[in-house]
């Protein structure tokens, strides 16, 4: 039995990995501020939690959730996908809220999981953890200062975890490529004078160049599930086998 916990479930392309495992009949337990009414499925469970906010994540592993979630499955996986872009701004013009959040969403959340996994998980044949990285990890934006930082803390992260040697784990960090997503819209709803590289993102959206959620989605649970996954610790989605 493979089971999944997908974080960020509630839109974009974590609304589309979790229907993607769905289909498959992957059990699924979504972790998002609020819960996702367009997905019906015997195999979803969803807790609404608010993993921006310090402390909270904290307060929900010190329960039993997770571990009585994963407790049946032979093979378990954990896609940290949620994350937010602000502040989009240049240093010195961020708001102090904005990066703590932004710090504990994209980077102590994943982290504060993938251990809390880890340690769920052990008596699984299989584990299995990717982080939902992206190109600012590996080149720097200006106005995305922290979002990229955080990034590249998870393609750090995953490099070392896969160091570690712990049996029967495999994790990467995979940028998914530019995705047609709320995120997107932000992006393109950011001030020019922060965000320099505007115009090429609205240009990807006019010139239809942004990827469907649930196409990517499907490459992803296809190369996660496969016999090659954790052999590229950190990457671009688009340049590996999807199985």
């Amino acid at each position: 039995m493979i089971k999944a916990i997908v974080t960020g479930h509630s839109s974009g392309l974590g609304a589309a990995l979790a229907q993607t495992l769905l289909a498959r009949g992957i059990s699924v337990l979504g972790l998002s501020r609020r819960a996702n009414p367009a997905l019906h499925a015997s195999g979803l469970t969803q807790h609404a939690i608010d993993l921006s906010e310090a402390g909270a994540l904290e307060g929900w592993l010190a329960g039993s959730d997770l571990a009585d979630f994963v407790k049946d499955a032979d093979t378990a996986l954990l896609i940290n996908n949620a994350g937010q872009l602000q502040p989009v701004a240049p240093c010195g013009a961020q708001g102090p809220a904005l990066i703590a959040a932004a710090i504990q969403l994209n980077l102590s959340a994943p982290l504060l999981l993938a251990n809390a996994f880890v340690a769920a998980t052990a008596r699984c044949s299989g584990r299995r953890i990717v982080h939902i990285s992206s190109g600012a990890a590996r080149s720097p934006y200006a106005g995305w200062s922290v979002y990229g930082a955080t990034k590249a803390g998870l393609d750090q992260h995953a490099r070392a975890v896969a160091l570690d040697g712990i049996p029967g784990l495999r994790i990467a960090s995979l940028a998914p490529g530019v995705v047609d997503t709320p995120m997107q819209g932000e992006v393109r709803a950011s001030d020019p004078a922060h965000f320099p590289q505007l115009a090429r993102f609205a240009a990807l959206k006019r010139d239809g160049q942004l990827s469907a959620p649930t196409d990517v989605a499907h490459r992803l649970v296809e190369h996660l599930l496969g016999e090659h996954f954790g052999e590229w610790v950190d990457g671009d989605l688009r340049n590996l086998p999807a199985a």
